[in-house]
């Protein structure tokens, strides 16, 4: 667990940029957010593939409100929650928890 917050969001703005895109091998990348206050942290294409990732501080991330609007509206293909934790899993279909470690790794997240 990341022992403060302030350090936490320096680590969310750092992973929301290029690392993430160029590591992945991206189309592109961007913020996505409504005027009712859902937001995804990044959007990014993926060999044709729309890929919602959200960076989180809990170790074990619930499915949110945002998470399920931004899966509808955006018609993602995957949704991948980064977390500190140390390990991954599935919330659902289409959502899948993935470790900081595994995020940044080599090959980056593996295909659903």
């Amino acid at each position: 667990m990341l022992p403060r917050p302030s350090l936490f969001a320096s680590l969310q703005a750092a992973l929301a940029r290029a690392p993430v895109v160029a590591a992945w091998r991206s189309e592109g990348a961007w913020f996505w957010a409504t005027h009712g206050g859902a937001e995804l942290d990044l959007l990014v294409l993926q060999n044709g593939l729309r890929i919602g990732v959200e960076i989180k501080r809990a170790d074990a991330p619930r499915l949110s409100v945002s998470m399920r609007q931004a899966l509808t509206d955006l018609e993602l293909d995957r949704l991948l929650v980064i977390t500190p934790g140390e390990r991954s899993y599935r919330l659902n279909e289409r959502t899948q928890v993935l470790t900081l470690a595994e995020a940044l790794g080599p090959v980056g997240p593996r295909p659903a």
